[in-house]
C-alpha cells in the first residue's frame, strides 16, 4: 500500500513539474520590453525565465516576438535567413506542452502568423499563404475551445483583413483553403478588441492590439480619418516606448499630419536599450521633404548610412535627387537618379516607382512641390503652386495628366467635390490608356466620392471605369480598391 501511495505521490509531483503555458510577471515584462523595442533587455530576461522556469514554454513564443520585430525593424535578408530556422524548434517545444492551456494553440498561430508576415517582406508568399492559413485554422479552433479567451481575435482580425485586401488572384488561391477575409470585419475585430482588453486580464496585449489596428486603418483600409482614432488608442501605451514613436509618426504622415509627425520623430526615445529602427529616420526625412525642407537629406543620409534592409533604398535616393533639383542643381539630381538605377532592389512598390520614375523625364517643378506639399497635407501650399498653371503650360503627356490629377486630389481632400470630380474626369479623359496610375486612381477617388454622396450607379461606374483601365503602375492595389468599392455597394 504504501509503495503504491509513493507512486501515486511521483505521478503529482511530476505532473505539476510537467511542461506548461505561464504568462507570469516575468514574461509580461520581457514582452513588454519587445513591444517597446527594447529587445536586448527582453532577451535577458527571458534567458532568466528559462532558467528559473524550464517548464514554462511563454519564453519560446516571445522569443519568437523578438525575431519577429527584429525582422520588422531590420529588414535584412541574412537576418531572415538566419533567424527562420527558429520556427519550427519553437514549435515542436509548444507542442509537447499543455493541450489545456488557451496559449497551447494560440502560441503556434502566433508563430506562424508573425513568420507569414516576415515572409511577405521577402516575396516568400507561398510559404506564407500556407502559415497564414494555419494561423487561421488553430485560432478557430482556439475560439471555439475558449470563447472568452480575448488575445484569439488579434491574430483573426489581423487575417481578416489581410485576407480582404489581398488581390485577386492571390485571394482565390487562398481561397482553396476555405478561408475568406473581409477588411471591414477584421477592422471591426481589433477595434472591439482594443477596447475591451483594458478592463480583461489580457490587457497587456493592448499595445500589440493597437499596432495591428493601426496597420489595418492605415495600410490596408487607407483611412485617412483614423488619425484622432488611433491617437486616443496610443495614449495608453508608455511614452517610453519606441514602437508608439513609430505608429504615432507613420499614422500622422499617413493622414496628412505631417507636422505632427515631425515633433514625434523629433522627440523619439534614444539609447542603447532600443534596437535599431533605421526606417525612422526614412520617415523625418519624408516629414521634412513634404514640409519642403532641404535638410531632409540629412535625415536621408542617416537612414542610407545605418540601413542594411532591403526595401526604400532606391526611393531614397530618389528622393535626395529632388531635393537636389529643389535647389536647382540638376547635375546633382542626375547624380542620384543614377544612384536609384544601380542600388537598392525591386521588392516593394516604392523602389519599383522610384525606379520607373528615374528612367523618366525629371519631374516638373511645380507639380513636384505641389505633389509633396499635398502629401504632407498642406492643401493651400500645394494649390499655389498650380493656381496659376493649366495644362497648355506642360510640354509632355505625363504632366498634363499629372496636372489635373494632382488638382483633382487638392480639391478632393479640401472638400471641393466638384471641381475635385472635374479634374478627376480630365485626367481620365487624357491617361485612360496610358501606364502611368494618374488615370485609373482618379476613376477610383471618383468612385468613392460617388460612394460617400450614396450615388450608387456613378461609384459603380467610375469602379468599372478604374478597373477597365490595364497595364498601369500600381494595378493590383488600384484593382484590389475598386473591387473592394464594387462590394461595398453591393455589386
Amino acid at each position: 500500500m504504501q509503495k503504491y501511495l509513493l507512486i501515486f505521490v511521483f505521478l503529482i509531483i511530476c505532473q505539476s513539474a510537467s511542461a506548461h503555458f505561464d504568462f507570469n510577471a516575468n514574461c509580461i515584462k520581457a514582452y513588454e520590453h519587445i513591444l517597446a523595442l527594447r529587445l536586448n533587455t527582453a532577451k535577458t530576461l527571458l534567458s532568466n525565465e528559462k532558467k528559473n522556469n524550464p517548464q514554462n514554454a511563454i519564453p519560446y513564443l516571445l522569443d519568437n516576438y523578438v525575431d519577429f520585430f527584429t525582422l520588422l525593424t531590420t529588414e535584412n535578408k541574412e537576418d531572415f535567413e538566419r533567424l527562420k530556422a527558429n520556427k519550427s524548434s519553437r514549435l515542436k517545444r509548444i507542442e509537447q506542452d499543455d493541450k489545456t492551456s488557451p496559449y497551447y494553440l494560440f502560441s503556434q498561430a502566433e508563430i506562424n502568423l508573425q513568420w507569414a508576415l516576415s515572409r511577405s517582406r521577402f516575396d516568400e508568399y507561398f510559404t506564407a499563404g500556407i502559415e497564414i492559413n494555419k494561423a487561421h485554422n488553430l485560432l478557430q479552433e482556439n475560439s471555439r475551445k475558449f470563447p472568452g479567451f480575448l488575445p484569439n481575435r488579434k491574430g483573426l482580425g489581423t487575417i481578416d483583413a489581410l485576407l480582404g485586401a489581398m488581390p485577386e488572384g492571390l485571394r482565390r488561391t487562398m481561397s482553396v483553403f476555405g478561408i475568406k477575409g473581409n477588411v471591414q470585419q477584421g477592422q471591426r475585430t481589433l477595434e472591439s478588441l482594443v477596447k475591451a482588453l483594458p478592463d480583461s486580464e489580457y490587457a497587456f496585449f493592448y499595445d500589440e492590439s493597437v499596432f495591428y489596428l493601426a496597420y489595418v486603418q492605415i495600410d490596408i483600409m487607407g483611412d485617412k480619418g483614423s488619425y484622432s482614432k488611433i491617437m486616443n488608442y496610443t495614449r495608453p501605451i508608455d511614452s517610453s516606448s519606441l514602437l508608439r514613436t513609430y505608429i504615432r509618426a507613420y499614422v500622422a504622415m499617413k493622414t496628412a499630419h505631417n507636422a505632427e509627425a515631425i515633433a514625434t520623430l523629433g522627440n523619439r526615445p534614444e539609447g542603447k536599450e532600443y534596437q535599431p529602427y533605421p526606417f525612422l529616420d526614412y520617415l523625418l526625412g519624408m516629414a521634412e521633404l513634404n514640409a519642403l525642407n532641404k535638410n531632409a537629406a540629412v535625415h536621408f543620409q542617416t537612414y542610407l548610412n545605418n540601413y542594411h534592409g532591403i526595401n526604400f533604398i532606391k526611393d531614397t535616393y530618389l528622393k535626395l535627387a529632388w531635393i537636389e533639383l529643389l535647389k536647382g542643381n540638376s547635375g546633382g539630381y542626375q547624380q542620384y537618379v543614377a544612384k536609384v538605377r544601380s542600388e537598392g532592389y525591386t521588392y516593394d512598390e516604392k523602389d519599383k516607382q522610384a525606379l520607373y520614375e528615374a528612367n523618366s523625364p525629371a519631374p516638373d517643378l511645380d507639380l513636384l512641390k505641389a505633389r509633396l506639399a499635398f502629401d504632407g497635407g498642406y492643401y493651400e501650399k500645394a494649390l499655389e503652386q498650380l493656381q496659376d498653371k493649366k495644362v497648355t503650360d506642360f510640354k509632355i503627356l505625363r504632366d498634363k495628366i499629372e496636372y489635373n490629377y494632382r488638382l483633382g486630389r487638392i480639391y478632393d481632400l479640401s472638400n471641393r467635390d466638384d471641381l475635385a470630380l472635374k479634374y478627376y474626369q480630365l485626367a481620365v479623359n487624357l491617361g485612360r490608356n496610358e501606364q502611368y496610375y494618374y488615370a485609373a486612381n482618379a476613376a477610383l477617388f471618383s468612385g468613392n466620392i460617388y460612394e460617400q454622396k450614396r450615388d450608387l450607379p456613378q461609384a459603380k461606374l467610375f469602379y468599372n471605369t478604374a478597373l477597365g483601365m490595364k497595364n498601369h503602375q500600381y494595378q493590383n492595389s488600384i484593382d484590389s480598391k475598386a473591387k473592394a468599392g464594387l462590394r461595398r455597394i453591393g455589386n
